[in-house]
Order: structure tokens, then sequence, then C-alpha cells
């Protein structure tokens, strides 16, 4: 796998934002807070947060469903558990590519490109149903839109966050409801401003837009957003376990909130694992209900380790039962490309 600078700059951001997190924070209060919480609750927690890949894999069982029926779960549940490895101990995401990888490997007559497809579609889903619970996280009274931030409530910067939303909700029911449109648009852009990269995202629009005609049944995209609904709040309760593991007093509102934000700050270029931008996340989203950092810092060091560390183990797991190696997958990915 070729490292270059989207590599160079996302574990420099990784950095940066790890810094900013830690810089000002008594490591060991963290440290004391963590050791007195509860332990009960962070294995809830830890549950929780690996059964959202399970689910993940059931919903990619029905993404693919249209070109190949039902594919076995095992070998979906395996590969995603692979991918999601490859995305902790590599950069920029490269778990995407072998996850869609291992299974071409696992399964030979689905072909590279359509699982690839396929996932971009399943990312289209995580990100409407991620920002549509975050509006609903903020009409919970807990949510306190009068607090300050600068000379400024925080409900001012809400309505441009609502109008950034709004958008993202409007574009992502385009290209569910109107893809073939959608794509002639983005290739007149494309075609008009940046005509040398045009080809290539004409490819990558196509394979998308193809992935979402499987989804012309309104009974599968009705499952497929089901099991999407179910993953993410999957997460959230696992967000408030580990909340009530460390005695915070953040509603379940908060998580919704909190993961969206988190959400947004793993879409950026980032190092292996997602350190940095997760923590940075976290800690903003709790600011907004009195969590104080250093009870934020505790709680999403602590997550993110307890949730990193079981599918991690699972991944190389499954991957050492396929006989494959983590640069033979990356590679391959690369080459499939």
């Amino acid at each position: 796998m070729r490292f270059g600078w989207r590599g160079a700059l996302g574990v420099l951001l990784s950095v940066a934002l790890l810094w900013w997190v830690l810089h000002d924070q008594d490591l060991a209060l963290i440290w004391r807070s963590l050791v007195g919480s509860n332990p009960w609750l962070w294995f809830a927690c830890t549950v929780a947060a690996t059964a959202i890949f399970p689910l993940r894999a059931r919903r990619w069982q029905a993404l693919l469903a249209p070109r190949y029926g039902r594919l076995p779960f095992a070998a979906l549940w395996q590969a995603t558990a692979i991918g999601m490895m490859v995305n902790n101990v590599a950069p920029l995401r490269a778990g995407e590519f072998a996850r869609a990888f291992a299974l071409t490997r696992a399964r030979p007559e689905v072909r590279f490109s359509a699982a690839f497809a396929s996932l971009a579609v399943d990312r289209l889903f995580d990100g409407t149903v991620v920002l549509l619970l975050m509006l609903v996280a903020t009409l919970d009274p807990a949510f306190v839109s009068e607090r300050m931030i600068g000379d400024r409530p925080l409900a001012f910067y809400l309505q441009g966050a609502a109008l950034f939303l709004g958008a993202v909700l409007v574009g992502a029911l385009l290209l569910l409801f109107a893809p073939d449109q959608v794509a002639a648009v983005v290739d007149a852009v494309v075609g008009r401003v940046l005509p040398k990269t045009a080809p290539r995202v004409h490819a990558i629009v196509g394979g998308f837009v193809d992935g979402l005609h499987a989804l012309r049944s309104p009974r599968l995209m009705a499952e497929v957003f089901v099991w999407t609904l179910l993953h993410w709040l999957c997460n959230a309760l696992a967000f408030w376990l580990g909340f009530r593991a460390l005695g915070l007093a953040a509603p379940f509102s908060a998580a919704l909130l909190t993961q969206g934000l988190i959400a947004i700050g793993v879409s950026l270029p980032s190092g292996p694992g997602f350190f940095g931008p997760f923590e940075a996340g976290g800690i903003a989203g709790l600011a907004l209900y009195r969590v104080d950092s250093a009870a934020a810092t505790s709680w999403a060091l602590g997550f993110h380790v307890f949730s990193y560390i079981p599918i991690t183990v699972l991944g190389a797991w499954y991957l050492s039962r396929m006989h494959l190696h983590l640069r033979e997958v990356t590679a391959g990915s690369a080459e499939a490309r």
C-alpha cells in the first residue's frame, strides 16, 4: 500500500488533534478516573460497540442481494471484521478496500468493483441516518441551545449547521431516488471544472449509481435502512453505557449527537484507528452537555481503546484463518482498484 502525502497528512492531523486533546490534561487524573469506573458497564459497552459490526455485515448482505442473492453471513462478517481491523492499523480508511477484497477471496463469484460500490452505498445510508439522529438529539430539552460559545449563543451556530445538514440530507435523498440525474450533473460539472479527472470521477460515480440501482425495491431499501438504524442506535447505546461507566450525567441524546460529531471527524484524513479525530469529536460533543474536558477525555480514551481491541483481534484472527497477510490484503485491494 502506498503511503503518499495523504497518508502523511492523516498521521500529522491525528498527532495534532491528540496533542490538542491531551496537552493540558492531567493524565494521572484520567487514569484514576478510568481505574475507578464500573468494569461491568465497560464490559457491556464493549459488547455493544463490537455488535455493530455483525449488524453492518447483515446490512451488506442486503445490499449485495440483488446481484448475488443472499450471500452466507459468515463470509460477509469475516470480511467486515478484516476491513475494520485494517482501518485500525492502516491510515486513510484502507480497510474499506480490504473489506471488499477479503470478500472476493472468500466468495470468488463476487467482483471487487461490485463489492466496493456496495460499500459506497453503505456509507450513504450511514451518513443519512447519523445526520437524522443528530437532528433528533437537538430536540431533547437536555440539549441547551442557549449555551454561549464566544460571544454568541449555541443556537446561532445551529442555524448554519441545520442548513448544512438539511442540504446534505437533500443530496442524500436525491442520490437515493434520482441517481442517474445526479450522476449526469456531476459528470457535467467535473467535465467542465476538472476535465483531467472526469473519467475517473465518472467511473466512481457510475459504480455508485449501479449500487443504488440495486435498491430499486422499496422493501429492500427499507431493510437496509432498518439495519442502518439498528447499527447506529446500538453504537449510541455503547456510547451511553460508557457514559454510565464513568458516572457522566449525559443523556442518551448526547450519545446520538456525539457519535455524529465523531463520524464527521473520522471522515477526515487520519492515522490508523482514527486516534485524534475520535477524541476531539467526543470531547466537543460532550462539552455541549456541560461535561468537563477531563471527564470527556477519560470517556473518549476509554471507549476508543475498549472498542478498538476486540474487532482488531477478531479481524486479525479471520485474516490468519483465510491464510492472508496484511500486506497481501492491502496490496491486493490496491491492485483491484
